[in-house]
């Protein structure tokens, strides 16, 4: 199976055989029975822990049977407390003679990148700023606080509506980015204060499973934009995404919704639906988005109103399973005490104003509609655009820029997306804190450049375009 070996210690006594294993074997144990990672040169068999994987299981399946060392990485802020679960994992060691990298990866590009990490770890770049983040969490409270003023003082007019509609939608946008931030572990030095506040931003202020985000947005970012592994490009039987499916199912003759003619109906999906159902400050996303949830949580998963009503949407995949009556909830969580909480209490104290005031019954249609907006297009512009397709097994820095894209930088451009508009330095490094991505983007830059690796940036108004285009 691998080959042995044996070291003795100076007692005298024997030490515990060391199993080797080549890259060929290791290949083997990809199943979803049988699953191998290798991290460092060490060999883990993970089988039966993934499900204990705090991160879900399917993050760490998406790397069985290939080099998940910088992925291991990027993903934890404390690698060596991490280490004592994978102990007793331990079967062994890549043989001496085997690359450290699978599948002919460029070894040289790959230690670049590693010392490019361990440089901005040197240079504290993921250090968070106390400061930057309490004065974010400030200003999306001072913009709830005041809309709730607004609507005791200056009543139901149209005016004060549609103020009240920009106020709301802005502090739920920035409220996203924010829960973002928390849930990869990019705020305090313990995970465990992370997930915390991460809990409270995403249950209370955004009213969606803190759960259900790490288990699907970890899988985007471990292999973004590769069908059936990143849950955000699985879209079958509404669209046909990349270069290569369209052409694989076109062949099929098979009938999907064209994604190249998504401009046609992407903004009429949403028109009348914020105006005809009750909710409470609830987001109701484009049709393609909501059919297979994207990578930020948004409120439509627990649509519960002021007055315990649901909000009803398709259930198109029998794993998922009806909350009342049919919102979409993945099938493995159960409801959060937040959403139960929410269910019982408006999280926005106007809004227990507008139950009674019949010229504040837009507020929450207006908000939803417009933050449904700002959302996806944020989102969306940085991968779709991108290449899309199948699992081509690249190393960590090629796997990311292939799939992602910057937005050029300005003062208005980090604010109105959250900082997303770093994309490809958030992917590379994703708990790094947001407001330092300028700082390790020239090193990123200088390293792409080296090896001919493509760094796509663009203005902020063509990113749009693109996503349609």
């Amino acid at each position: 199976m691998g080959k042995g070996g044996e070291q003795g210690g100076d007692s005298g006594e024997p030490a515990a055989q060391i199993r080797f294993y080549t890259w060929e074997e290791i290949q083997k144990h990809n199943l979803r029975t049988d699953k191998w990672l290798v991290i460092e040169r060490k060999v883990y068999n993970v089988t039966k822990w993934a499900n204990r994987h705090p991160g879900g299981q399917r993050v760490i399946s998406h790397c069985a049977g290939e080099d998940a060392t910088d992925a291991f990485q990027a993903f934890h802020i404390n690698p060596t407390l991490v280490q004592k679960f994978l102990k007793p994992l331990l079967i062994g060691e890549l043989a001496p003679g085997e690359p450290s990298q699978d599948r002919d990866k460029n070894s040289q590009l790959v230690e670049d990148f590693r010392t490019l990490r361990k440089t901005a770890e040197d240079m504290n770049l993921f250090r968070a700023s106390p400061l930057f983040f309490s004065c974010y969490l400030g200003h999306i409270i001072v913009m709830e606080v005041l809309a709730w003023l607004m609507i005791s003082y200056f009543g139901t007019g149209w005016i004060t509506t549609l103020i009240l509609a920009c106020l709301l939608t802005t502090s739920q946008a920035q409220a996203g980015w924010l829960q973002h931030d928390f849930g990869h572990l990019s705020v305090f030095k313990k995970s465990s204060w992370n997930h915390i506040v991460h809990k409270f931003v995403i249950g209370h202020l955004k009213g969606a499973s803190a759960n259900w985000w790490n288990h699907r947005h970890f899988q985007h970012h471990a292999k973004p934009n590769i069908f059936k592994k990143d849950p955000d490009v699985n879209m079958l039987h509404i669209f046909v995404l990349g270069d290569t499916q369209p052409v694989e199912y076109g062949k099929k003759k098979l009938k999907y919704l064209p994604y190249n003619h998504q401009h046609e109906y992407f903004f009429l999906s949403e028109i009348p639906l914020p105006f005809l159902i009750p909710s409470s400050h609830t987001l109701l996303i484009p049709l393609w988005s909501c059919l297979d949830p994207p990578r930020v949580p948004h409120p439509t998963l627990f649509p519960a109103d002021c007055r315990g009503n649901s909000v009803h949407a398709p259930s198109l995949k029998s794993s998922w399973k009806t909350y009342h009556n049919q919102p979409i909830i993945p099938k493995i969580f159960e409801e959060t005490q937040s959403a139960r909480i929410k269910k019982q209490n408006c999280k926005i104290v106007s809004y227990a104003f507008a139950e009674n005031k019949p010229g504040t019954k837009m507020i929450p249609g207006n908000s939803l509609f417009l933050e449904s907006h700002w959302f996806v297009w944020v989102t969306q512009m940085n991968h779709i655009p991108m290449e899309i397709d199948s699992e081509k097994h690249r190393d960590w820095l090629s796997s990311q820029m292939a799939a992602t894209c910057n937005i050029e930088q300005s003062f208005f451009n980090d604010w109105f997306t959250g900082h997303l508009n770093f994309q490809i330095e958030h992917h590379l490094f994703p708990t790094m804190p947001r407001h330092n991505f300028w700082k390790v983007k020239p090193l990123v830059k200088s390293l792409c450049a080296k090896y001919g690796v493509h760094y796509e940036e663009k203005p902020l108004g063509k990113a749009f375009v693109d996503i349609v285009g």
